[in-house]
């Protein structure tokens, strides 16, 4: 089960009810509702703690530029419930770069949670969780630099490094000179900047970004991929399948619901379901 952007927006509005913080068990400025080790992970990657990966800057999944800025958000609440179903009250943040994190570059580290579509290439190399967010790819564009469905293919298209909507623009777009980013932070300067006429990766993640520059920038479509976002875990792990259990449980019992009508309806500004839908 994943659920839908529609959904969250829909659950925002039944987020009418929340315990004092006085009296709410927290990590972070996070909320942890669940029972703190009903579900406890034999051996953790470092004891006394939950360690996540993630790949900054991910505004409003992670929010702050730094491990030690960041006390809330998304993916980073989800963290903390599953380091504190797991038994666990210290969540320790690693950022690494997005490259080594997909390449399987990276180690000691319990999960990873960076807004990571599924894909069958991925798997080769990681194991993943149950999907927990689905996901289309968005077009961002300059709003003094209109693109539409029939020019994208000959404007100037800025992409991420390994990422999905990379691979989009490539082999579904057919569009191979592309310019190509380290992290979305800088594919969004360089749009801002004029120097791409358009910014192409997950459709929250570029609702977000004009929410944070509603005067420069807009989404004007969206491609359909069926895409899922999910945990990454290290191959093999003796942990996982009890991280997925953890993951399934926040699915069932709506935690993961109510952390998206927090962080994420709110901040996307509008129904994705609204933006119209470009043919490939």
């Amino acid at each position: 089960m994943t659920i839908s952007k529609r959904a969250l927006l829909a659950a925002a509005a039944l987020l009418a009810f929340s315990i004092p913080a006085s009296a709410a068990n927290m990590i972070g400025n996070c909320e942890v509702t669940g029972e703190k080790g009903s579900i406890p992970i034999a051996t953790p990657a470092k004891a006394g703690q939950l360690t996540v990966e993630v790949s900054l800057p991910a505004p409003i999944w992670w929010n702050g530029d730094t491990p030690e800025a960041i006390k809330d958000g998304m993916e980073y609440c989800m963290a903390a419930e599953i380091a504190w179903r797991a038994g666990y009250d210290k969540l320790e943040v690693v950022n690494v770069g997005w490259d080594a994190l997909i390449a399987g570059q990276t180690s000691d580290f319990d999960l990873a949670m960076s807004e990571i579509s599924i894909t069958d290439e991925r798997k080769k190399i990681h194991d993943f969780s149950v999907p927990y967010f689905s996901s289309d790819i968005g077009v961002l564009v300059r709003k003094d630099a209109p693109v539409d469905e029939k020019s994208i293919k000959s404007a100037k298209i800025g992409v991420q490094q390994a990422t999905t909507g990379a691979a989009f623009v490539q082999d579904k777009l057919g569009i191979t000179d592309v310019q190509v980013y380290p992290d979305q932070g800088d594919m969004f300067a360089a749009l801002r900047a004029g120097q791409t006429d358009v910014a192409v990766t997950d459709t929250s993640i570029v609702l977000a970004e004009v929410v944070a520059n509603p005067d420069k920038v807009e989404v004007v479509g969206q491609y359909k991929t069926g895409e899922s976002y999910g945990a990454i875990y290290p191959k093999g792990n003796a942990n996982n399948a009890t991280l997925d259990k953890i993951i399934q449980s926040m699915i069932d019992d709506g935690t993961i619901k109510k952390l998206g009508a927090k962080y994420l309806a709110a901040a996307w500004g509008k129904d994705p379901a609204t933006v119209p839908y470009f043919n490939p």
